[in-house]
C-alpha cells in the first residue's frame, strides 16, 4: 500500500484560517466538474471548508476583494475559501476537477455573490 498526502492544512489558499466546520450532521460530497475553456465562473461564496484536486487542465481562481490570483495545473490542489467572494476561470484548455465539501445536510454547496 502507498498513501501520498496530496493536502493538509487549516487555511484557505489566500492563506485564512478556517473557522470552524457548519454545525449539525456531517455531509460530505465529492463532485467531478468539468469547465469548458474560457470560461469565467460567477462570483460565487462557500458556506464550508471544501479543497480541489485537478485532475487535467488548467484554471485559475481568482478573490474578488484584493485581485490575488492563484494558477492551477494538473495534479495541483487547491484549499477553498470559506465565506470570501471568487471565481476561477480557465484559459485555452478545459479543467477537469474533483472537489470534496465538508457539510451538513440540505446546505447548498456554493452562493452567488451578492
Amino acid at each position: 500500500m502507498r498513501a501520498e498526502v496530496l493536502l493538509k492544512t487549516s487555511a484557505s489558499w489566500d492563506g485564512k484560517a478556517y473557522a470552524a466546520y457548519p454545525k449539525g450532521k456531517p455531509e460530505l460530497t465529492l463532485l467531478k466538474i468539468t469547465i469548458p475553456p474560457h470560461t469565467n465562473l460567477p462570483w460565487h461564496t462557500h458556506p464550508m471548508p471544501n479543497a480541489a484536486y485537478v485532475l487535467s487542465g488548467s484554471l485559475t481562481v481568482e478573490k474578488k476583494a484584493d485581485g490575488l490570483q492563484k494558477p492551477l495545473r494538473t495534479g495541483d490542489t487547491l484549499p477553498e475559501m470559506v465565506g470570501e467572494t471568487h471565481r476561477g476561470f480557465t484559459g485555452d484548455e478545459a479543467v477537469e476537477l474533483l472537489v470534496f465539501y465538508a457539510g451538513s445536510p440540505g446546505m447548498a454547496l456554493s452562493h452567488p455573490a451578492d
